[in-house]
């Protein structure tokens, strides 16, 4: 590992989940490790009550775009210890060959976007994601990621995914 150990979150739009979860990731890992996400078919924009949610609950939300995540397989990106995805239509799709073989694993979250009802319905929605993402990736900062071999996180990660 080089120093900084790097997880990318995935999904299909790269809009809420994979969004919120790298926001989180970041916010509790500040100094162990660093949180990317992606999606294989970006929107193009962050959803607004995705932006909300993290707002109301303190987070930086200025540097969250939604991206391509061929940008992170290309020659030059940041090389990733562990590949998440969270939703279930990119855990089926073909990833890119990631440089360095990180370690996989699948959290399945419904997207919220696909919410539907009020806005306090929607924003609730929103909000039960971040807070399942809170939980989980608490549980994977406590097993000190950075001193784990690929193997012994991947097979963590996936576990948490199930609980």
């Amino acid at each position: 590992m080089n120093g900084q150990y790097n997880v990318l979150f995935l999904c299909t739009g790269n809009s809420a989940r994979s969004i919120i979860a790298e926001a989180v990731a970041n916010q509790l890992g500040k100094g162990r490790i660093t949180a990317y996400s992606a999606g294989s078919q970006p929107r193009g924009g962050v959803h607004p009550v995705a932006i909300e949610v993290l707002n109301k609950a303190g987070l930086p939300t200025a540097e969250l775009r939604s991206k391509a995540w061929d940008e992170f397989a290309k020659p030059g990106a940041p090389e990733m210890d562990l590949v998440i995805t969270v939703c279930d239509r990119a855990a089926g799709e073909s990833c890119p060959i990631w440089p360095g073989q990180p370690a996989t694993a699948h959290w399945g979250i419904e997207d919220p976007a696909d919410a539907m009802g009020s806005p306090e319905h929607i924003q609730k929605a929103f909000t039960n994601v971040m807070l399942l993402l809170q939980h989980r990736i608490s549980l994977l900062l406590a097993l000190k990621v950075e001193a784990l071999d690929r193997l012994v996180m991947q097979t963590a990660a996936r576990k948490i995914g199930k609980d």
